[in-house]
């Protein structure tokens, strides 16, 4: 597959949504990092805090998602680039019509199917819709054309 099929974005948006995403994400992390902090200082090395079994999984947790969140900002930058988007409100819009098809099966799922209380369910749905209306909007106030040189 050639790369003229991938529209061209300015790397400099993917990164500030990366942040963007990034830190909206380290909101629901938490209190993994607290447990995975509290791990670190009962560790009496470096070495044996590497070897654990829980350190590779945070490590492969946090670099997947990273992974995502720049595959998501070049995603949406595409989006707000290819759909003509310049005004605050049209990117709020994208940004709804995206968390509508990313995550409302999943609430919805998680109310009636798997019973999960009303609470968690509402911070989690705050948490997606933070971040794609949020990241929508940031990476509408940045810019997304790459430099014409």
């Amino acid at each position: 597959m050639s790369h003229k099929y991938f529209p061209a974005v300015s790397p400099s948006s993917i990164a500030v949504g990366t942040l963007f995403s990034q830190s909206a994400a380290l909101i629901t992390l938490v209190p993994a990092l607290g447990s995975a902090y509290e791990r670190a200082k009962e560790a009496e090395t470096p070495e044996k805090l590497l070897k654990s079994n829980h350190s590779a999984d945070e490590l492969m947790l946090w670099s997947s998602s990273l992974v995502s969140s720049a595959a998501r900002s070049y995603a949406v930058s595409v989006l707000l680039q290819c759909t003509g988007t310049v005004t605050k409100k049209g990117a709020a819009s994208l940004g709804l019509l995206l968390f509508a098809v990313s995550s409302a099966q999943s609430l919805l799922l998680g109310i009636f199917r798997y019973k999960r209380p009303l609470e968690h369910v509402i911070l989690i749905g705050a948490g997606n819709l933070f971040d794609t209306v949020g990241l929508s909007m940031v990476l509408n106030w940045w810019g997304t054309r790459p430099p014409l040189v």
